[in-house]
């Protein structure tokens, strides 16, 4: 399968621009933007800045596949944020995205050390609320209409990985092992 992750350059931010606006990614997503590449050069610019904040262009097979992040990295109680999308549709598969999700637990949760990862997801994304779980995470909650994106109300449902909960469900999981660059600049 191939699943590598490297910083995002400057020369990635066309294809991540109409990754984010394809209608089957902001499908699931809070907004569907409208984004401009001197936009998207300030939004590099900023996540580059940003200590609270790593993103990695998501390669498969050393093709530019999608975007992985975590959020809120200076959080003093150890609990971060963390999504991903694979644009490319043709680069998709189980595989790559149970290499993704566990990967990234790894690397949070045992290589920086934090205690918990969370993610929202939209409760209608039944496959992505089903991956979370087959990963090992757990439902910590449900909002009911929660999010309004374009007039439409849309429930939202909270997961959460602890660190405890990942170090006693990881070595029953089968998947490829990929490198994060941390904020140091460092692979784990």
């Amino acid at each position: 399968m191939g699943v590598t992750l490297r910083e995002i350059r400057e020369e990635d931010l066309e294809n991540i621009m109409r990754w984010r606006m394809a209608p089957d990614i902001t499908r699931y997503m809070n907004t569907n933007p409208e984004l401009t590449l001197e936009g998207q050069k300030k939004w590099l610019d900023s996540i580059r800045r940003n200590p609270d904040v790593m993103y990695w262009l998501i390669q498969v097979e050393e093709q530019p596949a999608g975007v992985i992040n975590l959020t809120g990295l200076e959080n003093p109680e150890g609990r971060v944020g963390w999504a991903y999308y694979v644009g490319e549709k043709r680069l998709r598969s189980m595989g790559t995205a149970l290499s993704l999700e566990m990967g990234l637990y790894d690397h949070a949760l045992v290589s920086l050390g934090k205690k918990a990862v969370y993610s929202d997801v939209f409760s209608l994304n039944k496959g992505v609320i089903q991956l979370h779980r087959l990963c090992g995470c757990e439902t910590v909650e449900e909002k009911k209409a929660h999010v309004c994106k374009e007039g439409i109300w849309y429930d939202v449902t909270y997961m959460r990985m602890t660190a405890e909960r990942w170090l006693a469900v990881r070595d029953g999981k089968k998947y490829e092992k990929i490198a994060f660059l941390d904020v140091s600049g460092i692979f784990t």
